[in-house]
């Protein structure tokens, strides 16, 4: 970084802090560069966005507050426009969209978005607005919601296979502040797998890396994944579970390979990515990370990246308990930029 005040070298620097929003305190670790030769301090806008996302997603954490994407997504899920949402919701006309937009909900909106995301209990929201609507527009509303309650009942079983590999359905520092979701680790592994075909071990490594650098950046993971501290690195919560049912969706498929004294899974995805489904759930900057960890571990073996990982303090520090990993370790990460 080239200092604004004297064009020579600035340092990256970081500190515990309490900052303050809506009348609270919330401790993050701020940073700031530092001018190398009059010691002066600033930041500029990239360093800005991650100080305001990690106050900003601790305040949703702390009230179970949906992100701008999950707003997105529940509109996404019920086929219907931002100002339809409005209504439904009681919000003014353009409260939606201001939400989408980044706006912060209040908490007690914040908790009627997320009873929405159940399509029982949207249900009844639409039942209430009825007048709102003409006929034909609340007939066309009320088909969609009963359909996807219909399809959430058959989903059933589904859902509580993702509740053992999902744990935590609301943000927390420990899922990186993403509430975890079949189709975006899908297309996560999906677009790993596609460039590298790598086996399990290295697998939980590129996703580790993937989720922790994009904190160390943007303040919040990509996954919603909980990894922990094992013998061999840091690993997704259950991971071979996560990996069988994204496998019976078909986001990839696995391969067994015959090795003298054992037999190893590796992944592969021998179809063309859907990249309209994939941009649904990764963001151009979340591919961007994805692209920048395959770069920088294309190359790698297994053993060679499993050796990187226990150079990390995510693992150093939690290894000796197999503890779930804070993603403020993303903050020391050492082997990728």
């Amino acid at each position: 970084m080239e200092s604004p005040f004297t064009g020579g070298k600035a340092r990256l620097e970081k500190e515990s802090m309490t900052m303050e929003y809506r009348k609270e305190s919330f401790d993050i670790t701020y940073h700031y560069y530092v001018c190398e030769d009059t010691g002066e301090q600033f930041t500029n806008d990239e360093i800005d966005t991650l100080n305001q996302n990690q106050v900003l997603n601790r305040y949703r954490a702390k009230y179970g507050i949906p992100n701008p994407e999950e707003i997105k997504l529940l509109k996404s899920k019920y086929g219907l426009s931002s100002a339809k949402m409005s209504i439904i919701l009681g919000l003014g006309a353009n409260g939606y969209r201001n939400f989408e937009n980044g706006e912060m909900p209040s908490a007690s909106i914040g908790k009627y978005l997320r009873l929405a995301e159940d399509p029982h209990e949207f249900l009844k929201l639409i039942n209430l607005s009825k007048d709102q609507f003409s006929q034909q527009e609340y007939e066309d509303i009320l088909k969609k919601a009963q359909s996807l309650v219909q399809r959430y009942e058959h989903e059933h079983f589904v859902r509580e296979l993702e509740l053992d590999v999902f744990p935590s359905k609301l943000p927390n520092i420990n899922n990186g502040f993403r509430v975890p979701s079949l189709p975006r680790v899908g297309y996560m592994i999906q677009y790993l797998v596609k460039e590298l075909n790598p086996f399990t071990t290295l697998l939980n490594k590129l996703l580790f890396y993937a989720d922790f650098d994009h904190f160390k950046h943007q303040g919040s993971g990509i996954s919603g994944i909980i990894y922990k501290a094992y013998k061999w690195g840091p690993v997704p919560t259950n991971y071979g579970g996560l990996y069988n049912i994204v496998c019976n969706n078909q986001y990839v498929e696995v391969d067994e390979v015959a090795f003298p004294e054992y037999a190893g899974n590796r992944f592969c995805y021998k179809k063309d990515i859907d990249m309209n489904e994939f941009r649904r759930y990764i963001s151009e900057t979340e591919q961007k990370t994805l692209d920048k960890v395959i770069s920088n571990f294309k190359s790698f073996s297994t053993a060679e990246i499993v050796e990187k990982s226990h150079e990390e303090a995510a693992w150093l520090k939690n290894q000796d308990t197999s503890s779930e990993i804070s993603y403020e370790y993303s903050f020391d990460l050492k082997n990728i930029d």
